[in-house]
């Protein structure tokens, strides 16, 4: 119960957390991207067109950031890095398509953004690629 209770830094709790986070958010963001990968044909036609970049190049970019960016989260390499573009997408599927309604239709999205910030916060952990390569 005192572990439990306790404000104590403690190294393998923090990597072990980093892991999991990682694990989590890159392999249910993948599933996300690879819908959007096979289904590419389908999804040009309705996707939204931001900053004016088209709606394929836009949904190009979506794949990009959901697929392999969040391959990457999953692997823990350039961690930091690569949590930008998916940041940027989470961001924009919070206040832009759901309207910033965090509690109904963006609280998904919300979810991810709060949880790539906190990787691009506090890094990868040491059991990534990045941790083991020691950067």
């Amino acid at each position: 119960m005192k572990k439990l209770m306790s404000i104590q830094y403690n190294p393998l709790a923090f990597n072990t957390s980093m892991l999991l986070l990682r694990l989590t958010l890159g392999i249910l963001m993948m599933a996300h991207g690879y819908d959007k990968l096979i289904h590419l044909n389908e999804y040009k036609a309705t996707f939204l067109n931001f900053l004016g970049i088209g709606s394929t190049g836009s949904l190009l970019l979506v794949v990009f950031a959901e697929f392999f960016c969040a391959l990457f989260i999953v692997i823990g390499l350039f961690t930091r890095i690569v949590t930008i573009p998916l940041i940027i997408t989470m961001a924009v599927v919070v206040f832009q398509v759901n309207t910033m309604d965090f509690f109904g239709k963006a609280e998904l999205g919300s979810l991810y953004l709060a949880g790539y910030l906190v990787l691009l916060m506090c890094g990868p952990g040491k059991v990534s690629v990045d941790g083991i390569a020691g950067k």
